[in-house]
């Protein structure tokens, strides 16, 4: 288990789902919110309990091999920030963003940390925690993608610092039929 400036580093258990619920209806309040995810606050708010209790299990420690939600976890408990990945292969035909899987890849979605939280470094250790768990799978994955709105460039800079590279391809991850998006990829070292 990791530890970050007092935070605990770690994968979601699946009976974590109302932390997982409170943690993305705060991302999605965000004003950088239209830029950075898929759906609205109200398209969130509005899923059942349900919804809420796959996601968890989904993204969880002990749930599936695939897909995995890392949080920081603070001293009293609340979650000050998480990362989730998804473990994509080549036999796996298309990617969460509709490309063709060449190699072994993670692409990172769901990237938020608290505002009292920014700048402590938290979204680093964060993608360490991350980025060691994908580095490690058995399935022998070669680079971690990400795509970020061209708009926002608080995001931008802190992936750039974290050291993945703009390739110039562009996707429309919000369905508007614009391709405001830039992937970035990391190479596993």
């Amino acid at each position: 288990m990791a530890r970050h400036d007092g935070y605990v580093l770690r994968a979601i258990r699946s009976g974590e789902w109302e932390q997982v619920r409170e943690l993305r209806l705060a991302a999605l309040r965000d004003p950088l919110a239209p830029l950075a995810f898929v759906e609205s606050y109200e398209e969130a708010a509005a899923r059942p309990d349900g919804f809420w209790q796959e996601r968890a299990e989904g993204g969880s420690e002990d749930g599936g091999t695939r897909i995995r939600q890392f949080v920081a976890e603070g001293p009293d408990g609340r979650w000050a920030g998480t990362v989730t990945v998804f473990v994509e292969l080549p036999e796996d035909g298309k990617s969460l963003f509709g490309d063709e899987v060449t190699v072994p890849q993670v692409d990172v979605v769901g990237v938020y940390v608290r505002p009292e939280a920014r700048g402590s470094g938290l979204v680093d250790a964060l993608f360490a925690t991350v980025l060691e768990w994908a580095w490690a799978l058995d399935a022998g994955v070669e680079r971690a993608r990400l795509y970020v709105h061209e708009e926002n460039v608080r995001a931008a800079a802190a992936y750039r610092r974290l050291g993945f590279v703009a390739t110039g391809g562009r996707a429309d991850t919000v369905g508007a039929g614009e391709l405001h998006d830039l992937e970035y990829v990391l190479p596993r070292p």
